[in-house]
């Protein structure tokens, strides 16, 4: 397990963590939430042991295997496959030490690393490896080409898919969705789903978290809270915590009140010196409760339009693409004012080259694209982050746009993507990538567009600020395009679907739902062997195909019948204690004058008692249903 004691974690001046103390049991799968600069990241830092603790400890089994996606991945001649197969470090450790017995020529040596070898399943390792590039969107052609081919966000899936090949018990995924289109994100929540490990993850996608997380660990305020449930439930039971917490703040307030009215109008009389006295005393004592406080630092929205052209463009036979290599081809269609349209497909099927062409960004090939005269776009994707002045600050930026503006009118839009105080000032370059992307949002707000193309637009934001952005489309009265993997976003935003697959651009009949189970359709029939494929078929591999099925089943098992078991203990300690509550209560007893406090308490404690019973009941149900699932799904 992983156990923090008493933790205090700082990072130059700012102090992360104080005196927080958590248990994470073997099988969690953790999401890590909370504000961007809270220390998510410095807490993983902690954990792959780069960083110390100033106090405190947060310690993990010593032979538990910690894998992570590396932030950087050097340009590497070897091939894709290779590298992935790298992060199964067991494997290349046998393999090393199998290459040096036959070098030495040790007979007896290399028999046994052959029993080791076929322990581990090594054989099957290349299999699994290219099984993973496929799910991450590689084809198969391009698992033999070399590393260094491969662009930024394509070797950020490299690093993903050799941290996934690691044979780890705690897998630490730090926003492991934003390099990834929704087919993929899709993909990565069904092999975590299977993962057999301690999961800890952090994401600003509510829905992976709802698909994957078994606990929510929420850091605020130099803390850390643990919930049990997804992330939707963990909103439920913090909404809750934070009510009570306000009760307890709002009691205690009263309290405090009384005993510094007393204090005041007592301390001066020596009759009541010694009572004024330990009031004082209790007074200091007393430890605080913080008042509940769940408040956005963001607050804005997208003033209306001047006008709204009808409609805002037209596609008219459009082809597009680079270096006179078609994308797309034959696009005929509009956009309409006050249309919201949700773009799908998998990746390098042709969305931001359509977006592009929209945003007058890349010229077609072939065809017309035909806009309003009165069109007002505004165009946010990643790459646009690069054209900000790294040297300059937000209100430098908003200056050149607006130059008639007053600074103070400035000052308080810029303060709506918490940009407040001197942070106004301060230069863009060493902003994190959610700060600089808020920037690039604000310029776009500010223009006051009547279309918006939208590419990727929450990567690197927080939950609160996604939560921002989606009340702000909600209420957009102009005509919308997205291209996303945030579905929490695609969902609220967006009315209608446009599919980009093979070349065109067609409208998407369905929801979200409907289309990934077109997709999986579409998966399985690509997967589905030819009559001659499937008789070349051995009875070797089809034992081999069984025998991974069947431990992959006792993998999913394992942690769902140790969390039965635990709570059937459960069950029976509140069974006893109710049905003991219960006779009390049901006793002539338990109404003596004698018995008000007992009575009381018990009477609380029968409700407390009850809730958690049901409570345990509908989770124990659950988990049957689970492995119901699992076991008719043999």
């Amino acid at each position: 397990m992983i156990q923090i004691k008493h933790l205090a974690l700082r990072r130059g001046l700012k102090e992360l963590l104080k005196d927080v103390s958590l248990t994470l049991n073997p099988g969690y799968k953790a999401g890590l939430v909370g504000a961007n600069g809270v220390g998510k990241s410095s807490l993983f830092a902690l954990l792959r042991g780069e960083l110390h603790a100033d106090a405190g400890s947060a310690d993990i089994p010593p032979n538990w295997v910690v894998a992570h996606v590396a932030q950087e991945t050097p340009a590497l001649t070897q091939s894709a496959l290779d590298f992935v197969l790298d992060g199964d470090r067991e494997l290349r450790t046998l393999e090393a030490r199998l290459a040096a017995a036959e070098a030495a020529g040790d007979g007896m040596a290399q028999g046994h690393l052959h029993d080791d070898m076929a322990h581990i399943d090594a054989y099957s390792a290349p299999a699994r490896a290219a099984r993973l590039l496929g799910g991450l969107g590689f084809d198969t052609a391009q698992h033999q080409r070399p590393v260094s081919s491969f662009s930024g966000g394509w070797r950020m899936r490299l690093n993903l898919a050799q941290a996934l090949m690691c044979r780890s018990d705690l897998l630490l995924l730090d926003e492991p969705t934003n390099h990834l289109d929704l087919e993929t994100v899709l993909w990565l929540e069904e092999w975590l789903k299977s993962y057999p490990g301690t999961l800890l993850v952090i994401s600003h996608d509510r829905d992976f978290l709802d698909a994957i997380c078994s606990h929510i660990v929420e850091m605020a305020q130099q803390g850390m809270t643990l919930y049990t449930g997804n992330y939707s439930q963990f909103e439920i039971m913090r909404s809750e915590r934070l009510v009570r917490q306000q009760a307890d703040f709002d009691k205690q307030q009263r309290e405090i009140s009384h005993l510094e009215n007393f204090i005041r109008r007592f301390k001066a009389k020596a009759s009541k010196a010694r009572q004024a006295q330990s009031r004082v005393k209790a007074l200091e004592k007393l430890e605080r409760i913080a008042p509940a406080h769940v408040h956005s630092p963001f607050d804005f929205h997208f003033a209306a339009p001047d006008n709204l052209p009808n409609p805002l463009l037209r596609l008219d036979g459009i082809s597009a693409g680079y270096d006179d290599r078609a994308v797309l081809a034959g696009v005929d269609l509009s956009v309409e004012a006050g249309s919201r349209i949700g773009l799908l497909g998998v990746n390098g099927a042709g969305k931001s080259t359509l977006v592009k062409v929209l945003a007058g960004e890349l010229a077609p090939l072939a065809g017309q694209c035909i806009t309003s005269p009165a069109i007002r776009i505004g165009y946010f994707a990643q790459h646009q982050l690069e054209h900000l002045r790294l040297d300059e600050s937000p209100l430098w930026h908003l200056q050149k746009k607006a130059p008639q503006a007053r600074e103070q009118e400035l000052r308080t839009f810029l303060g709506g993507f918490n940009f407040r105080g001197d942070t106004v000032n301060d230069p863009v370059g060493p902003m994190s990538g959610g700060e600089k992307a808020r920037l690039a949002l604000a310029l776009i707000v500010w223009d006051r567009p009547n279309l918006l193309l939208l590419d990727e637009p929450t990567n690197h934001l927080d939950l609160e600020m996604r939560h921002a952005l989606t009340m702000a489309l909600q209420d957009f009265p102009g005509a919308l395009l997205v291209v996303s993997h945030d579905r929490s976003l695609l969902e609220t935003t967006t009315d209608t679907f446009w599919l980009v697959a093979d070349g065109s651009v067609r409208p998407f009949d369905g929801d979200l739902e409907d289309y990934r189970q077109w997709r999986l359709a579409q998966l399985a029939d690509e997967a589905r062997p030819s009559s001659d494929d499937a008789a070349g078929v051995n009875r070797k591999e089809q034992k081999r195909i069984e025998a991974e099925q069947r431990q992959r089943l006792a993998r999913e098992r394992k942690p769902l019948q140790q969390r039965l078991s635990k709570l059937e203990r459960e069950l029976e300690t509140l069974g006893a204690e109710k049905a003991e509550l219960d006779a009390f209560l049901a006793s002539p007893d338990a109404y003596g004058d004698d018995q008000r406090e007992r009575l009381a308490s018990g009477i609380k404690r029968q409700g407390e008692v009850s809730a958690r019973l049901s409570q345990v009941e509908e989770e124990w149900l659950g988990v049957q249903e689970a492995l119901e699932a699992l076991d008719g799904g043999q």
